[in-house]
């Protein structure tokens, strides 16, 4: 079991409430990915790979369709190797996080979570964006950013929010389950920021930019915030990032 990995405190009865922080196992992954679908459904860079100039005569319903395939995917490969969280009902926040030391780029995993399958299912160049482009550009990012650390932290890959299960701090809930227990051994956590809304407020929760990216091979640029969130010592402040503004952050498109 990874380190954030055990529950919230049940009820006095012994079972979960929707309040409650839950792992989800792979049996759940397609809910979790539906979740992270709508949450998703604008973002420039979950588009990047879908509106292309050889999926113009895509309909709307196939290129929804891929965009759960490819969460599906995601998801089913975070079950495997990572850790994927959710809190609220009917998986209203879904988050998926890499432990320190895990990874999903090994074959076994690729196959069984159908990752291989996007080679087939996503168009040429959707193909060679998401292969040629993204992946190595945030695979290099994150070792440049990192460093020896890189290695060491907890990588939040995706959080996100059902739009009608926004403003109740469900966001907030997933991240600190993971952050409070990332300080007390002493570890940062990383994410990638696709929406320009989000990172003043992910430095609410300790997170601070780094560095900002681009995917390039679109109409325009797609621009992406690195931030990093150092551990925070216990005894260093009485008001621990994530106190203030809990509810804005699912307000937000994506989260």
């Amino acid at each position: 079991m990874s380190e954030a990995s055990s529950s919230s405190s049940a009820p006095s009865n012994g079972a979960l409430s929707f309040q409650d922080v839950r792992e989800i196992p792979i049996a759940e992954s397609d809910e979790a990915a539906e979740c992270l679908a709508h949450a998703f459904a604008v973002d420039e860079v979950a588009m990047y790979f879908i509106e292309t100039d050889d999926t113009v005569n895509w309909s709307a319903q196939e290129k929804w369709d891929m965009h759960v395939r490819i969460m599906r995917s995601i998801v089913k490969a975070h079950c495997l190797k990572g850790l994927v969280l959710t809190v609220g009902p009917d998986y209203g926040c879904v988050a998926l996080w890499m432990p320190p030391g895990k990874n999903m780029d090994d074959t076994l995993t690729m196959f069984r979570s159908d990752m291989w399958m996007l080679n087939r299912k996503l168009s040429e160049e959707g193909r060679n964006r998401f292969k040629k482009e993204f992946l190595p550009l945030l695979h290099k990012t994150k070792e440049e950013v990192l460093g020896d650390l890189d290695n060491d932290s907890w990588y939040l890959v995706y959080i996100g929010t059902k739009p009608e299960a926004r403003g109740k701090g469900y966001a907030r809930r997933l991240i600190e389950h993971v952050t409070t227990q990332a300080d007390e051994h002493g570890r940062v956590c990383y994410l990638e920021s696709s929406n320009g809304n989000n990172p003043p407020i992910y430095r609410k929760y300790g997170f601070e930019t780094q560095k900002t990216i681009h995917l390039t091979q679109g109409p325009k640029p797609v621009e992406m915030e690195i931030m990093v969130r150092p551990p925070v010592p216990r005894s260093s402040s009485q008001n621990p990032p994530g106190n203030h503004g809990s509810a804005q952050i699912d307000k937000q498109s994506g989260v």
